[in-house]
């Protein structure tokens, strides 16, 4: 269960690009947890996801030899999530239809994330560091919030807020 769990359903097993995977497989679950509860849904199953994940990563990483295995992709997918909550968030406080995807911020989070979570600047790489299971979780938690924190910039710049 807890290789189910890391590797958010085997995606973590992917030949190659397992985080790429795992963060283009949260972007899609999440828009579909977005469309069908809305913000809420999305972040009760971050928070779900998190603590889930660091159960599974608890086991693996303890193991001796083994830092942060490239299959376990659930703290991707806690990250991506995190990375999407303005999105949601500003969609459903708008009362914007479930069936609307507005593309540009959403890529623009994968994208963006997936850049801090290769690169890890600062304090993503200050968590990517940190032994045992908080650790592995930690680091795509810290970008999630970077993501976050710059997509909300770029819809601000984007819709007029900032200008």
């Amino acid at each position: 269960m807890r290789r189910i769990v890391g590797s958010f359903g085997g995606v973590g097993f992917a030949p190659v690009g397992a985080g790429t995977w795992g963060s283009l497989a949260a972007l899609v679950i999440g828009y579909l947890l977005h469309w069908l509860g809305g913000f809420p849904l999305l972040a009760i199953a971050t928070v779900i996801a998190f603590a889930a994940g660091l159960w599974a990563a608890q086991h693996e990483v303890g193991s001796p030899g083994k830092f942060d295995p490239s299959w376990i992709v659930i703290d991707e997918v806690v990250g991506m999530w995190i990375a999407l909550f303005p999105l949601s968030l500003g969609l459903w406080l708008n009362d914007a239809p479930a069936s609307l995807f507005p593309w540009p911020g959403w890529v623009s989070a994968f994208v963006i994330f997936r850049l801090l979570d290769i690169w890890k600047p600062g304090p993503v790489g200050w968590a990517d560091r940190r032994r045992g299971a908080a650790g592995v979780m930690l680091d795509d938690v810290i970008a999630g919030i970077l993501t976050a924190l710059a997509v909300t910039v770029m819809a601000g710049i984007a819709h007029g807020w900032l200008a």
